[in-house]
């Protein structure tokens, strides 16, 4: 009964100082697996006060995370902790956007679509042009 009780005191301790961000990151619905999240935060991809984000750094309420996701950087503050996945309802409470990042990231999802799309695999005619110009270069 003793270990039972000591390891109870632990979790509680545990719980007191915060969450593993990436556990945070994978509860809160930002990445499909933790080792996604772990990869992201190995990548700098996460930043947790300003500073680049750990995987085993813990986190508390009120903290201000920004996330990158390809196109999209969000700033967010969080509101709640879990160490558990849930239904993305509740995911959604355990943070909230700044103003600020919603208004950057639909400014630049505007510049994004009113840029042409100019990707696009060349034909086999504009091939031969670019074959050509790349020889008279070498020259």
């Amino acid at each position: 009964m003793g270990i039972d009780k000591t390891s109870a005191n632990l979790t509680t301790s545990q719980h007191n100082q915060g969450v593993r961000l990436d556990k945070w990151l994978w509860a809160a619905r930002f990445f499909k697996t933790r080792s996604l999240a772990k990869q992201a935060l190995d990548g700098g991809k996460v930043h947790c006060e300003g500073v680049k984000g750990k995987a085993s750094r813990m986190i508390q309420v009120g903290m201000i995370l920004k996330i990158r996701q390809g196109h999209h950087e969000k700033t967010v503050l969080v509101e709640a902790l879990s160490e558990q996945r849930g239904p993305a309802k509740v995911a959604q409470t355990l943070y909230t956007e700044t103003q600020a990042s919603i208004e950057a990231r639909e400014t630049l999802a505007a510049q994004r679509q009113s840029m042409p799309m100019s990707e696009h695999k060349p034909d086999k005619k504009q091939r031969r042009q670019i074959h050509r110009l790349l020889r008279k270069q070498g020259q």
